[in-house]
This record gives C-alpha cells, sequence and structure tokens, in this order.
C-alpha cells in the first residue's frame, strides 16, 4: 500500500504591514522552522513551535575563545617560521642570536596563554554559582 502524501495545494494569503511584518519575522527568526510558512502553519494551526534559546553568557564565551584562537593561530604560524629558520643555521651564533630575537614571542605566547587561563577559570567560578 502507497502512502498518501499530504499535498498542499491551497493558498492562503494574507496582508501585513510594515510594523506586523517585522514582529512576524522577529518571532520567526527565534524558532527552529526551516521556513517562514512552516512557522505559520505551525501557529496557524495552533500546533507547537520549538523557539532557540541562546545562553549570552555561553555566546561571550565563543566570541572570546574564537579571537583568542585566531591570536594563538597567528603566534603559532609565527613559531613555525622561527623554528624553521632555526632549522637552517649551522653555527651556534646564528642560534644564539635567533634565541634572543625569538624571546619577545615567547612572552607574547605566554601572556596568551595566561590570558586563556584566566578566562577559563572566570567561566568556571560563573557557572559554577549557578
Amino acid at each position: 500500500m502507497k502512502e498518501t502524501k499530504n499535498i498542499r495545494n491551497k493558498w492562503l494569503t494574507i496582508r501585513l504591514n510594515e510594523e506586523e511584518e517585522k514582529k512576524l519575522s522577529k518571532f520567526y527568526s527565534r524558532t527552529t522552522s526551516n521556513a517562514l510558512s512552516e512557522y505559520a502553519r505551525d501557529v496557524l494551526l495552533n500546533e507547537p513551535v520549538t523557539i532557540k534559546y541562546r545562553n549570552q553568557s555561553a555566546d561571550e564565551f565563543l566570541e572570546e575563545m574564537i579571537l583568542l584562537k585566531k591570536e594563538l593561530n597567528a603566534i603559532g604560524n609565527n613559531f613555525n617560521q622561527s623554528v624553521h629558520k632555526l632549522h637552517t643555521f649551522d653555527h651556534d651564533s646564528q642560534i644564539k642570536a635567533w634565541a634572543i630575537l625569538n624571546e619577545t614571542s615567547k612572552k607574547i605566547f605566554m601572556k596568551k596563554v595566561d590570558e586563556i587561563r584566566e578566562k577559563m577559570n572566570q567561566i568556571f567560578e560563573k557557572w559554577s554559582q549557578k
């Protein structure tokens, strides 16, 4: 036996003013519905609508971690280039000069690691209080 599909062949046209359309779009954007028509059908037929829930502190954490990740990637790339150059040296004097020049890169890297550690501790403290 074949299943009969629920074909939607009836149209419902409504008119909205700009304010109503903005309000509808605002409500729709907060849902998990894939299409405005799906959301409208659910509301009109009094079916449940799933609302997205955003955790503001998690969003803030992600934003900060993304920035730190970008900075760490840049520092890591610089470090890899420096180490690659180090492997091309054949004299002790060149290696010593390289070590002195790269001390600032090491300090920047360690500062970023400390920032990450501190941010993680802050988030842990904030979330463990709840």
